[in-house]
């Protein structure tokens, strides 16, 4: 689904960094994982999880992530740089009921300057923050000066020092955020503790100024004049930069296509400080009340947006689909287009449930038909079926969440997705052939192994699979999961089972959309491999003299894999800190809100369960099933009541009230209503 901006956050005094090229060398937050010839030692990132256990993460094809256990973690933090010693070659079972090689650090090599959020506490002699992120799980012990911090109050923190595993790791306190009941201190807590930018340098606003607000003859001169032909953009309700239209031609053998995305190349020149800031960012960040953009909002939202019955500028793929869903003369173009009309997806799909009765209705009818096939025929050729419902908070004036709505993935999302799909692959098609430097959107095929413990829990719910590393098994599991009650909860696993798509100057092929040639081409606004894609395919095309420099995409393509893992990161950890929020305003002792939920494991401590209608996963504990005393039954993996025989087990469904909400563990219990 795509994202659209809709607020944008107040300016504050914090100047970001601009990107130059002294300092392109710290792109990427993570050194690969390699074997020191010398010493024999591994060498990484360390990556901690909740449990106190870790990985050093490969980012080589060929080597496995090398385990961690708590005990093995010496003082090693959460993104330390360090060195580990092999203590348990791959193959050898042990009681994390792995097969994968297992390590013991024993240098930090290293240390991660990235700072941490936490709350602060005052004792009599001393001072301790304990972090919001649950893999730091060690308290630090507070240098120094406090900056006035009060008890229970949200800080920044960075460490100091931590030499020896059975002191306190030291930090010392950077800045205060305030209470954490203030409703603006957990985004701003996320802010931080992400390190994301929050205003544009004085240069970056002067040069997108620049432009002003409407087009010049100038900007128009070579192009193709558009402005009279039917074009539409299909956009969530609440956007404001709209970064693609589409027109879609019924012909006698099938359709014309058009593809029109805003022409953010035209603005955002190579060098420039406009260019620095966009490609140090690498991307917009949508958080649940705020928007921190990759571009300034007089281009985001303004010069650069296809607003309707406004002239824009354009880069265009035209494409003749035959009968069969088969694209024909392919070609690119520089283009001025005037946006028709501006439907959200909610009209979309109001007008694709009803016959047409104008020519906006028929349009969209038309899009569909021709969607409909290429999306019929995507799958058939091998595509996975990936696509999750979203959850989208409703805040009120104040950022109070008052609605949780689940956004499904219906036919007019569906709609534009594959025209959106449709282009990036022509693009990419081309640029490959055409032998031109740029960054693929890849996709690698998933570890065996992982698959292999995913298909276990798959087992676990009483589903029987065969070998999911064959496509087609994949697809037929996917394919049953629909209507399933735990499908969602199922197909999140998968997907964390799954590889992470990154950009590589490679064309490695999409493993999930069965692709050869992909890359990103239609959301330059929001992500910078867009704007590369752009500028390669001008060079290409002759439009300009320069483009992507070869040697300089495999370092930008590993920037840029990290700032949207640290977008997605910060993202997902609003959404969850939103719905805490609403799920601890559903605590009022005379008002018990009921919720659908379906158990999605029966454990000896009690009932794991989940929202369906709200994405979200808690635990109803055995102490809170006071109706009976249950036991667990493990040959049938559920829970049996001894008195009434009644039982639960994954897939059962329940109404479940809101037990408690744990802030720190980031986790609901729920008491069955």
């Amino acid at each position: 689904m795509k994202k659209k901006n809709h607020t944008f956050p107040k300016k504050d005094s914090q100047k970001p960094r601009p990107l130059t090229s002294k300092n392109k060398k710290d792109f990427s937050n993570k050194r690969p994982f390699e074997k020191d010839r010398n010493t024999g030692l591994f060498i990484g990132r360390i990556q901690v999880h909740a449990s106190g256990s870790a990985h050093l993460i490969a980012q080589k094809k060929e080597e496995a992530d090398l385990f961690i256990a708590a005990d093995n973690m010496g003082t090693a933090l959460h993104g330390d740089l360090v060195a580990a010693r092999l203590v348990r070659p791959s193959g050898y079972p042990h009681r994390f009921r792995t097969t994968r090689p297992e390590g013991e650090v024993v240098k930090i090599v290293e240390r991660s300057q990235a700072p941490m959020v936490g709350t602060f506490h005052c004792a009599k002699n001393f001072s301790t923050v304990v972090a919001d992120d649950p893999r730091f799980v060690h308290h630090f012990l507070i240098l120094g000066e406090t900056l006035g911090a009060k008890p229970g109050e949200k800080v920044v923190i960075v460490l100091e020092s931590w030499n020896h595993r059975q002191d306190q790791p030291r930090a010392k306190i950077i800045e205060v955020l305030g209470a954490a009941t203030l409703p603006e201190v957990p985004m701003l807590s996320i802010i931080r503790k992400h390190q994301l930018p929050t205003a544009f340098p004085q240069q970056v606003l002067k040069e997108a100024a620049h432009y002003g607000s409407k087009l010049s003859i100038k900007d128009l001169e070579g192009r193709e004049d558009l402005r009279k032909r039917s074009v539409m953009t299909i956009d969530p309700p609440d956007a404001r930069d709209f970064d693609d239209a589409i027109e879609v031609v019924a012909t006698k053998d099938g359709w014309d296509v058009s593809i029109h995305i805003a022409d953010v190349a035209h603005y955002v020149l190579p060098k420039t400080a406009l260019d620095e800031e966009a490609q140090r960012r690498g991307n917009s960040v949508y958080l649940v009340d705020r928007v921190i953009p990759m571009l300034p909002e007089s281009l985001s939202n303004g010069l650069c947006s296809l607003r309707p019955q406004e002239d824009r500028l354009a880069f265009s793929v035209f494409a003749t689909i035959d009968g069969k869903g088969k694209p024909h003369r392919v070609r690119f173009a520089r283009t001025v287009i005037r946006s028709a009309a501006r439907l959200t997806y909610p009209q979309a799909l109001e007008l694709l449930q009803h016959p047409p009765k104008n020519s906006i209705a028929q349009q969209v009818h038309t899009a569909w038909k021709c969607a409909s096939l290429l999306r019929k025929q995507r799958f058939e050729q091998g595509a996975l079926d990936l696509d999750m419902p979203e959850i989208k908070v409703v805040l009120d004036k104040q950022g109070t969440p008052i609605k949780l709505e689940r956004i499904e993935n219906d036919i007019s999302h569906q709609l534009i997705e594959e025209f959106m799909l449709l282009a990036n692959e022509l693009v990419a098609r081309h640029l490959t052939h055409q032998s031109q430097a740029t960054l693929y959107r890849v996709h690698e095929k998933p570890d065996p192994e992982r698959l292999a413990d995913y298909r276990e829990l798959v087992a676990s719910y009483g589903i029987k699979v065969g070998d999911l590393t064959h496509r087609k098994e994949l697809q037929q599991f996917l394919h049953r999961l629909q209507g399933e009650a735990f499908g969602d909860a199922l197909k999140i696993g998968l997907l964390r089972s799954l590889k992470r798509a990154r950009y590589t100057p490679e064309p490695l092929g999409h493993y999930g959309l069965q692709k050869k040639d992909y890359l990103h081409f239609t959301s330059p606004i929001r992500r910078y491999a867009d704007l590369v894609t752009h500028r390669s395919l001008a060079r290409q095309l002759g439009w300009t003299k320069s483009g992507p420099s070869s040697r300089d995409l495999a370092v930008l393509g590993d920037h840029i894999s990290n700032t949207e893992r640290t977008a997605s990161d910060a993202e997902r950890e609003s959404i969850r800190l939103k719905k805490l929020d609403y799920f601890e305003a559903q605590q009022h002792p005379k008002k018990k809100k009921h919720f659908k939920a379906q158990v999605i494991e029966a454990s000896n401590y009690g009932l794991f369960v989940e929202l369906p209608e709200m994405l979200i996963s808690g635990l109803v504990p055995i102490s809170t099933m006071s109706d009976d005393i249950y036991f667990f039954d493990a040959t049938r993996s559920r829970l049996v009541g001894k008195r009434t025989r009644r039982s639960y087990c994954a897939g059962d469904s329940l109404q479940v009230f809101v037990e408690k909400v744990d802030r720190w563990k980031q986790q609901v219990d729920f008491r069955i209503a």
